[in-house]
């Protein structure tokens, strides 16, 4: 049997991600006001943020020494062929508010190019994973990406951030309600593009988004057939870039309306 480095690790950072998840779990605030700190309007620092990514950043060195590692707390702390990319908690407003829809996103690069992916969301029951070549999968079911054709039927979130003027908010939003589609914001990058991956949503655009909350959903965006901009080639790499994630039948029409390659 052929040694195959990308399923070892997929299969150890469906472990890690796992313990990580419940980690999380056990430290998330009662449902109410936010708790945690500010590091930008409505940008969310809690407790569980750091101790989610010690943990995740731990185990995989002790797991794949070798391997390089880049978490959005503390950066980049080692290199290697293959880069593990962690968002210990992606959706942290919801998180500090005790909502259900947060999640720990871990993906694979080997050198620039995302190859294994899993997004764990504990409070909602839901694991994606995905590997370069094998596919990929809601709790282990196959997923594709949705085959909607019509943007007048289609559900179209998009992501808030407030380093990005409310102009510009405003004017994608409107380009996309002119397509007839339905639009939503749900305050997980990582879900949101899950959501695409699956069919659940038909499209989802973030204007400003880092490495580490996409890294995960690349994979799994590449494995279900989900049209996607070229983030790492436009900045994505190395800050913040502009996502766009769509249904195959509705890219083209999306791309047009929102101004965003695909």
């Amino acid at each position: 049997m052929t040694f195959d480095p990308i399923a070892v690790r997929l299969e150890a950072a469906r472990s890690v991600v796992r313990d990580a998840a419940q980690l999380a779990l056990s430290l998330r605030p009662a449902p109410g006001g936010p708790s945690g700190t500010l590091k930008g309007r409505q940008d969310y620092l809690t407790e569980a943020d750091g101790a989610v990514e010690a943990l995740v950043s731990r185990r995989i060195q002790e797991l794949f020494p070798e391997d390089g590692f880049q978490g959005e707390e503390n950066g980049t702390t080692r290199q290697g062929r293959f880069r593990w990319v962690v968002d210990p908690i992606d959706g942290t407003s919801n998180y500090a508010r005790g909502r259900d829809r947060w999640c720990v996103s871990l993906g694979l690069l080997e050198g620039d190019e995302p190859v294994a992916g899993v997004i764990e969301a504990p409070a909602l029951g839901e694991v994606f994973t995905a590997s370069k070549g094998k596919g990929a999968f809601l709790n282990g079911k196959p997923i594709k990406a949705s085959p909607i054709t019509n943007t007048q039927e289609a559900m179209i979130e998009m992501g808030w951030s407030s380093r990005v003027p409310a102009e510009t908010f405003n004017e994608k939003i409107a380009a996309i309600m002119a397509l007839g589609a339905m639009p939503r914001s749900g305050g997980s990058g990582a879900l949101a593009l899950a959501d695409v991956a699956c069919g659940r949503s038909d499209g989802y655009l973030e204007i400003v988004i880092q490495l580490w909350d996409v890294a995960a959903a690349l994979a799994i965006l590449a494995e279900s057939g989900a049209a996607v901009s070229p983030f790492l080639q436009t900045g994505g790499l190395t800050g913040g870039a502009t996502i766009l994630a769509a249904a195959p039948g509705v890219a083209k029409a999306l791309s047009a309306a929102v101004n965003v390659e695909i």
